[in-house]
């Protein structure tokens, strides 16, 4: 599928193959986070064998919006396909809509949702994620803090989102 190229309003400019995307591009992403009733965190480890920041932590389940596809459209799918979690629009709370530049630029639509899962009733895809992990607010920034090297580069914005949605 083709990737959706934007300009900085995020706007629709057209459409490139992931490979023949540039540093200039800007592109969308859909993120989420998952909490349970411990108002606890969900993260998750990127595969071994990912391109960009391979067994890396980020948030629940993100992915890139292909051609044909919303942010909201995409982010269940890969809640689906990373987690093995079906999601409705109605069980999301929008956050916000940020501009995000590391070695690529984006736009990353965050969304939210309480959730009663264990540990044992999500089905990763060992393609996708390595691991998933229950984690409190507060150990996650301390961690953060400590080893942001074993996190995305992105991640510290995405910690202040949580902190705020949990109000921890």
């Amino acid at each position: 599928m083709r990737l959706i190229v934007v300009n900085e309003n995020d706007e629709v400019l057209g459409y490139k193959e992931r490979d023949d995307r540039d540093q200039s591009d800007i592109i969308r992403v859909s993120g989420l986070w998952l909490v349970n009733d411990k108002h606890e965190a969900l993260i998750a480890q990127r595969a071994l064998n990912k391109f960009h920041d391979p067994g890396k932590w980020a948030i629940s389940a993100a992915g890139t919006v292909e051609e044909g596809e919303t942010y909201l459209t995409n982010i269940l799918k890969e809640a689906k396909e990373e987690l093995g979690v079906e999601l409705h629009a109605e069980d999301l709370v929008v956050g916000l809509k940020k501009f995000v530049q590391t070695d690529h630029r984006y736009f990353c639509q965050l969304y939210f949702a309480q959730c009663a899962f264990a540990l044992d009733d999500f089905r990763i895809q060992k393609e996708e994620v390595e691991a998933v992990r229950w984690i409190s607010v507060g150990e996650l920034e301390q961690w953060f803090t400590k080893h942001p090297d074993e996190f995305i580069l992105s991640f510290g914005g995405y910690v202040e989102d949580i902190k705020q949605f949990t109000g921890h």
